[in-house]
């Protein structure tokens, strides 16, 4: 019997091939997605001084989402997320996928967060 691997585990393998040759620094922070089956989370991470900047999610209480688990809720996030990184004064990002496909909620996300002034 061909035992398969599950696709969460897939997902790290993808994100830590990823992580090898990205980073965020103090002038451009890495925007960092993840996806649940439930919600949808978005950071601005700057990793030399391995602190998180901005942060937005669908919880955001502020936001006022039913449902945290659509492309709609992605689009709200991703304008959330580039607000506060304006007030934050920071307008370039490195975009971090985390293994996800660019597809759907985070593709979503992303062309959100630079349609409201973020370039990455």
């Amino acid at each position: 019997m061909i035992k398969k691997e599950s696709r969460n585990s897939m997902r790290v393998t993808r994100h830590e091939r990823i992580r090898k040759n990205m980073m965020g620094t103090s002038q451009i922070p890495r925007l960092c997605v993840f996806r649940s089956n439930k919600e949808i989370y978005a950071q601005i991470i700057d990793d030399e001084a391995r602190t998180t900047l901005v942060s937005a999610s669908s919880l955001d209480k502020d936001l006022k989402l039913k449902n945290g688990s659509n492309v709609e809720a992605a689009k709200v996030v991703g304008e959330a997320i580039a607000k506060a990184a304006t007030k934050a004064k920071i307008t370039k990002v490195v975009f971090d996928r985390g293994g996800y496909l660019y597809h759907g909620r985070v593709k979503a996300l992303a062309e959100a967060a630079r349609e409201n002034g973020l370039e990455f």
